[in-house]
């Protein structure tokens, strides 16, 4: 892992302010967002509708791995019912009347809530992708157990990368093994604890391979009472076996304002950073903050730079270019393409409906516009299709150099009659 990306995953907590007092925050009110997948959510426990196996299926950043551990919290810290007796005359009596519905908020005063906002609830199980500590292990995901809830309490908005570099992945493949899956089925087995729930979190199945078919019989006939939760980013990765058992619970990309006012109050962002922030996070809370970090980064000044390489530089411009990016890590990579696509959808939106609905400062605004006289909408549309297309594999440890000349390619190509020098 680059020095970059280190600075990054280790960085002290106080990058995310927003967990001061409980260590794992997972109250409903906790979680940024989600009004209506909430109330739905506690809906279905008011009226007797919870299905034993849930998938939150929601893209990084969107907050699905808190929502998800908030539900699991309250579900294991709701009242136990009384006990039911027969009586004198061979009819079923409870001992005591049924606990009134508790809405998830107020969850909190249930003396069981402190240990399962801690991730020690005895009856709250884990599972996540994981590593070998050593050549020839199996490991399974209480290997990790301590390591995943410092994880949560530091970065509860974070993906699958964050957390196997958390663990010292480095460039090993994480993936849930079938001991896990053995280890699942016996968990589940036994008897609950104290909750009148076992709940299981397994996050990311995507990792779950043919191994994963183990868990099917489980999860189609589970024991009473047993409640699994799935947490994934992308549902073609799912094992269909499993997908088609699983009651889909959508959580959709948090709103720009949303992410604003998160910055604002969580990480003490100012208003205007804040709202440049959300615009360009696309709904992903995990990328505004980690925007937040590298908020004075000249991103503009770099991307001048690359379409003045690209478009007049010549072959030296363009090398040099690539050496320079190639040095930024892998998340300030992303960070940048993601500031051009940004800027081209601003751009196009200025050319369809007109200045004056551009969400942008003034000084991009102007680069926005500039945009628009070297490249159509529909060549603009093709550079954002190959950004996109460069992030993903970015993100699976594509040679950054390589990338970025052949990306430079692309883009003199796609714009190769217009030859405009953006100079300030």
């Amino acid at each position: 892992m680059s020095e970059p990306d280190s600075f990054f995953y280790f960085v002290p907590v106080s990058i995310i302010p927003d967990q001061q007092k409980r260590a794992s925050f997972m109250l409903f009110n906790d979680v940024i967002g989600q009004q209506n997948v909430k109330q739905h959510l506690s809906e279905m426990v008011e009226q007797n509708r919870l299905s034993h196996a849930l998938l939150f299926l929601g893209k990084e950043g969107s907050g699905a791995l808190p929502l998800a551990l908030a539900f699991a919290q309250y579900v294991v810290s709701l009242p136990t019912p009384a006990p039911v007796v027969e009586d004198l005359f061979g009819g079923m009596t409870a001992l005591e009347p049924k606990p009134a519905f508790i809405s998830p908020d107020n969850i909190a005063s249930e003396p069981p809530f402190q240990r399962a906002e801690q991730l020690v609830h005895p009856d709250l199980h884990f599972t996540y992708p994981v590593i070998p500590k050593k050549p020839g292990d199996k490991p399974v995901s209480a290997d990790y157990i301590n390591e995943w809830r410092e994880f949560i309490k530091l970065y509860p908005y974070g993906n699958s990368y964050d957390w196997l570099q958390f663990i010292g992945a480095e460039n090993k493949q994480g993936n849930i093994t079938s001991e896990e899956c053995k280890e699942i089925i016996h968990k589940l087995s036994l008897k609950s604890f104290e909750s009148n729930y076992k709940v299981l979190v397994l996050w990311m199945p995507e990792y779950l391979k043919k191994e994963g078919n183990i868990l099917l019989k489980l999860i189609e006939e589970p024991p009473v009472n047993t409640l699994f939760i799935l947490v994934a980013e992308n549902e073609e990765q799912i094992l269909p076996t499993i997908l088609s058992r699983c009651q889909l619970v959508k959580i959709p990309a948090l709103e720009d304002q949303e992410i604003e006012q998160a910055l604002i109050l969580r990480a003490k962002a100012s208003a205007e950073t804040a709202a440049q922030i959300a615009a360009i996070s696309s709904g992903n809370y995990r990328e505004a903050l980690q925007l937040l970090q590298n908020a004075d980064e000249d991103w503009q000044s770099l991307l001048r730079e690359w379409l003045n390489a690209t478009l007049k530089g010549g072959p030296v411009a363009q090398v040099k270019f690539v050496e320079e990016v190639a040095k930024l890590g892998r998340e300030k990579q992303k960070q940048f393409l993601r500031y051009f696509n940004h800027l081209l959808g601003q751009s196009i939106r200025i050319k369809v409906l007109g200045p004056d609905f551009a969400q942008l400062p003034e000084k991009e605004k102007d680069f926005a516009v500039r945009l628009n006289k070297i490249a159509s909408v529909s060549q603009q549309q093709s550079i954002i299709e190959e950004l996109d297309r460069s992030s993903y594999y970015i993100e699976r440890n594509a040679n950054a150099k390589m990338l970025f000349q052949a990306l430079t390619i692309k883009l003199y190509h796609i714009i190769q009659n217009k030859t405009l020098i953006l100079m300030s």
